[in-house]
């Protein structure tokens, strides 16, 4: 069928789910630029809001349980990458080389702070590619408006996901050991795949131990 194109890749999304994310992030966004306008930038033509907190938004209100969504990861990745970002800029004249520095070192600096997020990589690269005003704060950029932004949309990220009944940030439900694997099993089998997942450990032992719950009810059928 044709349609199945528009299947969603996101396991457990419902179409109840993906309204909510719509209407959590717009009216999020607008009270994050309501809430920016109070407070003074360090010049004057810097934007009230950064265009990677669009991409943020998308991870906190359609996927919160993701780890890459979590407040440290949304705080911590998009300041430090605009951080990264700014050094590059200073540090490196060809603007194409500052660029892939930018974004690598962003890489590099959110994995050792453990808050890889991936518009953080955006925010490096806005350091970079950005107005003369973003040029002009230097690393006050990265404080005003990228984590005053970053902080903003987290809070109230907060309190829609707990007005709307989701948990922000992600607290993985109690599951009990399943009889077959443990955390060690899962830690080992994810060591031998060449990829990385956006699932933490905890919610796939919850979700094999379920999985595994549904199986045996299954069986005696």
């Amino acid at each position: 069928m044709p349609f199945r194109i528009f299947k969603p890749i996101l396991a457990g999304a419902r179409p109840i789910d993906r309204l909510v994310a719509c209407i959590g992030a717009a009216v999020c966004l607008a009270l994050t630029m309501v809430i920016c306008t109070e407070i003074p930038l360090p010049v004057a033509d810097l934007p009230l809001i950064v265009a990677p907190i669009g991409a943020s938004a998308v991870l906190i209100f359609a996927v919160p349980a993701s780890p890459l969504a979590q407040p440290w990861p949304v705080v911590g990745g998009n300041t430090l990458s605009a951080l990264a970002g700014i050094a590059a800029f200073k540090a490196i004249p060809d603007p194409m080389i500052a660029a892939g520095v930018a974004v690598g070192g962003a890489i590099a600096l959110m994995s050792l702070c453990r808050c890889l997020h991936p518009p953080g990589g955006a925010a490096a690269l806005t350091a970079v590619i950005g107005s003369e005003a973003i040029h002009a704060a230097g690393y006050a950029f990265a404080f005003a408006p990228v984590a005053l932004n970053s902080i903003a949309i987290v809070s109230l990220g907060m309190f829609f996901h707990r007005m709307s009944g989701h948990t922000y940030p992600h607290e993985p439900a109690p599951a009990a050991p399943p009889p077959g694997f443990h955390l060690e099993d899962i830690d080992a089998a994810l060591a031998e795949l060449p990829d990385s997942f956006d699932i933490s450990r905890e919610d796939l032992d919850v979700l094999l131990s379920k999985a595994e719950a549904h199986a045996l009810a299954r069986t005696k059928r």
